[in-house]
């Protein structure tokens, strides 16, 4: 992780992060969002099959899961733009 220590005039330490640093950190919840949406969405299958769970409560569960996934999509285009520039 590189920061940037600076000293002000008062002589209070601040550390600054990189910019590198915050793409890291948002590419690190992008891929934590999308394992476990991924692996919720399956439990989630697996148990309502086990319960009997009506079919409208597994189309909430599948919109709950895309909605996840498009956020994710969407952060990966940012992050994509980002470095881009």
């Amino acid at each position: 992780m590189k920061a940037t220590i600076t000293t002000t005039a008062m002589g209070i330490t601040e550390m600054a992060q990189a910019p590198q640093d915050n793409s890291a950190r948002q590419t690190r919840l992008v891929a934590l969002v999308i394992a476990g949406t991924m692996l919720l969405w399956m439990a989630g299958q697996q148990i309502g099959a086990e319960l009997g769970l009506p079919l409208k409560y597994t189309l909430l569960l599948d919109l709950a899961a895309l909605a996840g996934f498009i956020w994710a999509l969407v952060v990966t285009y940012q992050i994509w733009r980002k470095r881009r520039s």
